[in-house]
């Protein structure tokens, strides 16, 4: 029986340079980092069962403010007790707080320093404000487990007086933020870091956000069109800096090679829609590297996507097979390699984990960080 007082907390248990494996608790459950959530935009991981979901190893979800605000409304969620009971989830949810959609997905958007993000629902739109104090409002009614700061995600610019004035506000909505946020030691509020690709004020931003205190600190602004080298030399200059007993969560990355590289240099937590959105676009991963299925070369094949694989019995269906569902636009496509996909990063995040307890993390690294 689940401890329902049980606090948020994560430690450290094996560490070797910069890589580690840790463990987040909380009264929903634990967490063993690095962990990748899946993504589940509107209350729905696209085309999968969130038992199935669970059945992949997945610990926790990651759920978005901006677009369940917007449909269904925050008030249909909250009235059934939260976005738990909505979608039927037993796991831990992280929500995001809207900043990042506002800058990718909205007709018409405006900041405004005090009043927060102005902008056009992508949908119908409609006229949205989203203040910090109310992207919290809207987390915790949502009944969310990890909470992120409302913050700007600015396009990818070099435009340094720009990112920096971003920055400021960034720092500015944290702090008003946290005031919305109040105590509640059951959940977690995480920080997010800004400062574009430029490595002072990435370090200006973390100390700020450290001076305020949180139970997290991300690294956002980044998988915004950088190259993967110019994220990790993000990663390499605020890595040493960031907090030892505070998890750390690299936000929309990534592809299985980003992955690893991150983790290098310290992640603990990540999320991304690129197995899922893969999945519905015909192409699987795999230890043996990318399949896009579509491709004629696997008209005749007969082999599985990959022999090894025996959950949801992922090895009894052909490439063949696959092929045809996909080229005839069957839904059943989408769905099995979506499965697939996120099998694949639940794997990928527990071999992470056990080649760092048994101190080959680098040999792996280096074995898969040009295949996957």
């Amino acid at each position: 029986m689940q401890d329902i007082k049980k606090n948020f907390s994560f430690s450290v248990k094996h560490q070797c340079k910069n890589y580690r494996v840790g463990l987040i608790e909380t009264h929903r459950g634990d967490i063993n980092t690095p962990a990748f959530m899946p993504v589940g935009t509107q209350a729905t991981v696209k085309g999968v069962f969130i038992d199935d979901i669970i059945k992949t190893g997945s610990e926790i979800i990651l759920s978005n403010t901006y677009h369940l605000m917007i449909r269904p409304g925050t008030e249909r969620i909250e009235a059934v007790g939260g976005l738990h009971k909505f979608m039927n989830c037993k796991l831990p949810i992280l929500t995001d707080s809207g900043g990042y959609q506002v800058m990718s997905l909205s007709k018409f958007n405006k900041i405004d320093r005090d009043k927060g993000a102005i902008f056009q629902s992508h949908i119908d739109g409609k006229t949205f404000i989203l203040s910090p104090e109310e992207s919290i409002k809207i987390q915790k009614k949502l009944n969310s487990d990890i909470v992120m700061v409302m913050d700007e995600c600015p396009k990818n610019t070099n435009d340094y007086n720009k990112i920096k004035d971003s920055m400021n506000l960034s720092t500015e909505w944290a702090i008003r933020s946290k005031e919305e946020f109040g105590s509640n030691p059951q959940k977690a509020l995480f920080g997010i870091v800004q400062g574009g690709l430029f490595k002072d004020l990435r370090n200006e931003s973390l100390d700020k956000l450290i001076d305020i205190k949180f139970d997290g600190y991300a690294i956002g602004g980044l998988a915004v069109g950088e190259t993967q080298k110019e994220m990790f030399d993000i990663l390499d200059s605020i890595k040493d800096n960031l907090p030892i007993d505070k998890p750390r969560y690299l936000m929309g990355v990534g592809t299985p090679s980003d992955i690893l590289g991150a983790v290098k240099r310290g992640i603990d937590m990540f999320d991304c829609v690129l197995p899922t959105r893969s999945g519905r676009t015909g192409l699987a991963f795999t230890w043996n590297g990318r399949i896009q299925i579509r491709n004629s070369e696997n008209k005749l094949d007969n082999t599985p996507l990959d022999s090894s694989v025996t959950k949801f019995d992922l090895n009894k269906y052909s490439k063949n097979y696959l092929n045809h569902l996909h080229n005839t636009n069957e839904m059943l496509a989408s769905m099995i390699l979506t499965l697939n996909n996120i099998n694949f990063y639940q794997e990928l995040m527990h071999e992470i984990r056990k080649n760092i307890k048994m101190g080959t993390f680098e040999e792996f690294h280096d074995k898969y960080i040009n295949i996957l």
